[in-house]
């Protein structure tokens, strides 16, 4: 429902008829918000799969890797899915309380519920990031990231040796 407060105290609702007839960006908002809950439960359940101490599905670490990246891809979708979301009602809410035509007693602020989106929105992103690139390719795996010093065989003897002609002399 929709309800407005008069300056009396009074207050009145209007009460929807129909999911149809709401505002379509609230309508797309809403479906943006389903779709980001869905590809986050998804993300968890590829995420879980793919990681290396769990025994589910294929045991070669390549798989694994590429499931695990798998599920932080869903977990960015995710994110930007709610950071759209709620950026896009946070801005209609902007635009209606400065659009002069508004009335003062029907315009919407920015509530904490818009806080806590933008805060979720924010983590889902970075821990879909951090899934994607803490794993590493299979190329990489063994290699250390300082250079060992490896034993030289054409090393020569530490032996002074004299020249044949000074040997002769010698004998």
């Amino acid at each position: 429902m929709s309800c407005a407060s008069q300056s009396t105290g009074q207050v009145q609702c209007k009460i929807f008829d129909s999911m149809l007839s709401l505002d379509i960006h609230i309508q797309t908002c809403r479906a943006l918000m389903v779709i980001a809950v869905l590809l986050g439960f998804m993300g968890i359940i590829i995420s879980v799969v793919g990681m290396k101490c769990t025994k589910v599905g294929d045991n070669n670490p390549a798989t694994k890797t590429r499931i695990a990246v798998t599920g932080g891809a869903l977990f960015l979708l995710a994110g930007l899915c709610t950071l759209v979301s709620v950026s896009w009602y946070a801005t209609q809410v902007s635009y209606q309380f400065f659009n002069p035509n508004t009335p003062i007693n029907a315009r919407f602020e920015f509530g904490s519920a818009l806080f806590v989106g933008w805060a979720a929105a924010s983590l889902t992103i970075l821990g879909g990031s951090l899934l994607c690139c803490s794993c590493s390719k299979e190329e990489m795996r063994g290699q250390q990231y300082y250079r060992q010093s490896q034993p030289s065989t054409t090393r020569e003897a530490n032996v002074k040796t004299t020249p044949p002609e000074k040997r002769e002399q010698y004998l």
